[in-house]
């Protein structure tokens, strides 16, 4: 069912299988549609009627015993179908993971060898195909729909005697066989149309039961052999398939459920487990609610009473098996005493039909036999009639030849005078022939034996090279693990690096917080001194131009002490505010050099925070292999660059602050040198004043009146002047302090944001530098292995050189040796005169 699937393109090849089709067309229909989908899978084993997860993870215990074999069990949905509990259901996105999960779990089946197939499947076997997809109605209401396929893989029926199994297999063999007789039964009273149908007496029509008369359509591939030998087999597997077809299944579409109502289910679920655990944590002797404690002892009572009528129709059942299985089991006895009594007729009958053609044999050899004596006795009888009258004729050729001899025995004498001299010359080329045969043999064993010396210097060499080659990739190793190791020192001293800049500018920004905090409390606390310190001078102005008002309504004659009096009062409010004017001017001096020292002390340990960094990152970079100077050096001119942009970017910000800052104190110089300024003024009109009040009592009144309005009025202005300069500092401080906690959370969160990228980018060198490790040991043990490879290869050439060399030494030698026997008795046989030729010439000399 499942063919070739292992193909890189999409399409499937031309030997691909029922599974991979049907999964390819169920993917191509999802995404014409373009629906919102999602895929699982299950796959389960039926052995000895025991359900085993083939995709679940194999517990990795050292013992067996110990491995805990994963609970699975199998219920009722309630709606005719069922239900297996303790699945993994693994989620798939392509055809491919598919394919990679179906070989997977196929690969983990129960086979074993038997006498009629190799790969024998010991058990059935259910792939399941969940499908969820999610559509949108007309008014924007979400349904989903649910689909799934099952692929079932049956396990087919098997003769014991066939097959050769015994013990375990049979047990097996007999597991299946149960299984597929209550399929077979099943099948027959859905075809009978009978009222009870056996689904629960097998786990397997458990699980087909919705395929077998059920909701689903239903498809069955019967697989057959042409063979003459599975006659029987085929019979019952298309007699089996032609019952199966009659089953009329009633397909129903799946019920669409609604993204409410799935809520609404789960909320009540989940208002019903909330019950169950209060009235648990209660513990008032019922630890679910009252309701519900009803309902399961109704649930309960209901069950029991199915039980027990279970139990008694299972009862009755059981006989019905028992007696069924002994009436299967003693007509396959008698079918198997009627096996062996057919096997043994069949031997019988195969040993007289061989006797039967022997004996027609031997009567055709017979009668050959006759024939052919017929035949020679006739031929003899011609033969004889030949044989005397060639008798007669050799009578007188002998007559003839005796003549004939005597002139052939002159030959023979002439003969042997020549063989006699040609002794000699045979004798001498057979002494220098055996000479050369030895200096060539001689030659030949001297060239075997260099070419062994070669092959064996060879030999030496390639082990030398070898040695050293393995030496060398030993090295390599040793080098790449060093370089591994320095890199990853090196990162994790960057790491660490990179935290301690991180807090030493946490702590740097909680220290500026503090100093701009301090500052800005200091600056309130002078600008509330002054302010008290102005408004105790402005009261005392006040108190003494009243003072005045009274020394002028008492007397004229005291008006002069009283102008001198005022005058002398003018001279020393004059002098206070000149001290108050010097005194503000002296603090903004020191506040301004303060401020300066602190950004002179800000941008120090800036500049030597950038000078260490870099010197840090040198040395690491001087530290580093040659092979990662560029990935390093680059990181590092990275971090450099962004350190000192922050630093820049720093100084700006602290040289802004400072102008702003600076211009604020000019801006309080200027109005302090203005009301320097105008008490100035002041005092020079009081004096010129008061001289002229010398001179005239009336007009010195007058403008005495006049000039005590614009003390008031001046001093008005003045507290006015001074609570407005404080409202101005304080707002400037406020400003200036959110405007600084602002850059220093903004500068946290951008060194956060920075920090995260340098550990994301350092994970990735890291990924990164594992790779090219891994490639280099896997290239140079690949190196090593093909070099060791070679090395065999070397060996097994130079000793198959060795052993042809002997080989060809070994037939030399026969050759040489075979030569010397060829030529011995070619010059011995052939040209010397044997004893027997001249016996046979003294015969017939004699005759």
């Amino acid at each position: 069912m499942e063919g070739e699937m292992r193909q890189k393109v999409s399409e499937l090849p031309d030997t691909a299988g029922v599974i991979p089709r049907a999964v390819r067309h169920i993917f191509d229909i999802l995404e014409a549609r373009k629906a919102d989908y999602s895929m699982k899978v299950t796959f389960l084993e039926l052995y000895n009627e025991d359900i085993t997860d083939l995709l679940a993870l194999e517990d990795q215990s050292r013992f067996p015993e110990d491995r805990q074999k994963r609970h699975i069990t199998l219920m009722e949905d309630g709606k005719g179908g069922a239900v297996i509990r303790g699945l993994e259901e693994i989620v798939v996105y392509t055809p491919r993971d598919i394919y990679s999960l179906l070989e997977r779990g196929s690969a983990r089946r129960r086979t074993a060898d038997t006498a009629l197939n190799k790969q024998s499947s010991r058990s059935h076997a259910v792939f399941s195909i969940n499908i969820h997809v999610k559509e949108t109605t007309v008014g924007n209401e979400e349904l989903m729909k649910c689909g799934r396929m099952n692929l079932v893989d049956l396990a087919g029926s098997e003769n014991i005697a066939r097959s050769g199994v015994r013990e375990g297999r049979a047990r097996e063999a007999g597991e299946m066989n149960k299984s597929l007789l209550t399929l077979g039964r099943v099948i027959t009273a859905l075809v009978e149309h009978s009222v009870h149908v056996p689904y629960r007496d097998s786990k397997l029509t458990r699980l087909l039961r919705e395929s077998l008369g059920g909701k689903a359509k239903t498809c069955i591939i019967a697989t057959v052999s042409p063979s003459v030998h599975s006659l029987e087999e085929t019979l019952v597997t298309l007699d089996y398939a032609s019952r199966a077809k009659s089953i009329r299944n009633k397909p129903e579409p799946n019920q669409k459920t609604c993204k409410s109502v799935m809520l609404k289910d789960i909320y009540q679920e989940m208002e019903r487990m909330k019950q169950d655990v209060k009235a648990a944590r209660e513990k008032n002797g019922i630890y679910i609610p009252h309701e519900r404690f009803v309902l399961d002892e109704a649930e309960k009572k209901s069950m029991r009473e199915k039980m027990e009528h279970l139990e008694l129709s299972l009862e009755k059942q059981n006989k019905e098996v028992e007696k069924f299985q002994g009436l299967y089991l003693a007509e396959q006895e008698r079918r198997l005493d009627f096996e062996n009594q057919n096997k043994d007729l069949k031997v019988n009958l195969e040993s007289w039909k061989g006797k039967f053609l022997d004996f027609q044999e031997a009567h055709c050899r017979t009668n050959m036999l006759l024939r052919e004596k017929d035949f020679i006795i006739s031929n003899l009888l011609c033969s004889e009639n030949s044989i005397l009258e060639r008798a007669k004729d050799m009578r007188n050729n002998l007559e003839n030849a005796s003549g004939d001899i005597t002139v052939l025995l002159n030959k023979l004498e002439r003969q042997a005078k020549t063989e006699a001299a040609n002794e000699g010359l045979l004798s001498s080329f057979r002494d220098e022939l055996d000479h050369s045969l030895r200096i060539l043999h001689d030659r030949v064993v001297g060239s075997v034996c260099e070419h062994l010396k070669l092959l064996e210097s060879t030999n030496e060499q390639t082990k030398s090279y070898f040695l050293a080659k393995t030496e060398s990739a030993n090295q390599l190793e040793r080098r790449i693990e060093k370089a591994k190791n320095m890199y990853v020192s090196g990162v994790q001293c960057m790491k660490e690096l990179a935290d301690t800049l991180r807090q030493q500018s946490i702590i740097d920004a909680e220290q500026m917080r503090l100093s701009i905090s301090t500052h800005a409390t200091t600056v309130d606390n002078f600008l509330a001194t002054m302010i008290s310190e102005a408004e105790q001078i402005l009261d005392d102005v006040l108190k003494s131009t009243s003072e005045l008002k009274e020394l002028l309504a008492f007397s004229a004659e005291l008006q002069q002490t009283g102008l001198k009096r005022s005058l002398t009062s003018a001279q020393a409010m004059s002098k206070t505010s000149i001290d108050f004017f010097k005194n503000i001017r002296i603090h903004v001096a020191r506040l301004i050099k303060l401020m300066e020292q602190n950004q002179i002390e800000r941008s120090s340990k800036l500049l030597e925070f950038e000078n260490e960094f870099k010197e840090i990152c040198v040395k690491d970079e001087q530290a580093a292999m040659n092979k990662i100077a560029a990935i390093l050096s680059g990181l590092t001119a990275k971090k450099t660059t962004m350190v000192s942009a922050y630093v820049e970017q720093l100084n700006e910000r602290y040289s802004e602050e400072q102008k702003h800052l600076n211009l604020e104190l000019c801006n309080l110089q200027q109005s302090s040198d203005n009301g320097k300024d105008e008490l100035v003024a002041y005092v020079g009109v009081v004096e010129s004043q008061f001289q002229e009040d010398m001179s005239s009592h009336a007009k010195l009144n007058d403008q005495m009146e006049g000039i005590l309005h614009q003390c008031l009025k001046k001093g008005g202005h003045s507290a006015s002047y001074w609570s407005h300069t404080q409202s101005s500092l304080h707002d400037l401080c406020k400003r200036s302090i959110m405007e600084a906690d602002d850059f220093i959370e903004e500068r946290r969160n951008k060194n956060e944001n920075i920090f995260q990228e340098k550990l994301m980018s350092s994970a990735r060198n890291d990924a990164e530098f594992n790779a090219i490790t891994s490639d280099v040991l896997t290239s140079s043990k690949n190196s090593l292995l093909l070099d060791h490879e070679i090395r065999k290869m070397i060996e097994s050439v130079s000793t198959t050189s060795s052993d042809h060399l002997e080989l060809l030494n070994e037939k030399h030698s026969e050759g040489t040796e075979s030569i010397r026997n060829i030529s011995s008795n070619c010059l011995e046989k052939d040209y010397m005169v044997s004893s027997a030729r001249l016996f046979r010439a003294s015969c017939n000399e004699d005759i």
